[in-house]
């Protein structure tokens, strides 16, 4: 159902069980699909293309220009999967060209209050992202990630799976997948262990990471620490996963336990 006052574009692809609510407007070169729920006073924009199942709050302002001074109008797009929540003035912006002209979202994922993902970043699935958490520009945000409230990711930094950010935090460097990261300007604390033991990972596999963990950083030379790793915890497929976090190509340093 579409609102009376609404204002849907006549070339808008909007899917015949969307519900469109009052004074919201949805632009020319927008895709929504299935069971969609857009609420009172929301803006969706831009090429943006949105799956099934979504919900869009009051004030959300989803597709419009990137804040990136270096952006004129260019042809970029915005992507967003299925399922997920975008609550009260959370703000969502399209790529540029510089950074490869995409913005992606996955499914199932919760945007909490004036929450805000910046051009050219890429989200994964189940993230959760508290009130008031921005995320630059260029930022990579694996799967089943949590942010918690008034922290900010600054641009161009990774988090890796089912990393835990707390709350008030300054993301400056990249936090390893099962991580967990606090502080003014965030340091690692250590593991995510009440998370992956909520995902049902066996004992035997955290304690294995746990051991692992204490190893990779053990001093400040962290990749001749993974290179003295045993085969043991090679082979354990949650290491795997730190390991070639740490080891890939970025543009941030690595977030240590140390100063």
């Amino acid at each position: 159902m579409i609102h009376e006052t609404a204002i849907v574009d006549k070339n808008a692809k909007v899917h015949s069980s969307v519900s469109i609510g009052p004074f919201s407007v949805i632009g020319p070169n927008v895709e929504i699909g299935e069971n969609v729920v857009v609420h009172s006073h929301v803006k969706i924009t831009g090429n943006t293309i949105i799956g099934s199942g979504n919900k869009f709050y009051p004030f959300a302002s989803i597709g419009n220009d990137p804040q990136d001074l270096k952006y004129n109008g260019e042809d970029t797009k915005l992507i967003i999967g299925n399922n997920n929540k975008f609550r009260e003035y959370v703000t969502v912006n399209p790529g540029t060209i510089g950074g490869g002209g995409l913005t992606k979202i996955g499914d199932n994922c919760l945007f909490m209050i004036s929450s805000h993902v910046a051009h050219d970043c890429m989200v994964g699935n189940n993230v959760i992202i508290a009130n008031n958490v921005p995320l630059g520009g260029h930022v990579i945000i694996d799967d089943n990630v949590v942010i918690g409230g008034n922290s900010a990711v600054q641009q161009f930094t990774r988090i890796g799976k089912m990393a835990m950010i707390g709350g008030m935090t300054g993301v400056l460097n990249d936090v390893i997948p099962y991580g967990l990261s606090t502080g003014n300007r965030n340091i690692l604390q250590g593991l995510n262990l009440i998370g992956l033991r909520r995902a049902k990972f066996e004992n035997k596999t955290i304690m294995e990471l746990s051991e692992a963990y204490k190893k990779i950083f053990a001093s400040k030379n962290i990749n001749e620490n993974i290179d003295k790793l045993n085969g043991v915890f090679k082979e354990n497929p949650l290491v795997k996963d730190v390991i070639e976090f740490i080891t890939k190509d970025k543009r941030r340093s690595i977030c240590t336990p140390f100063s």
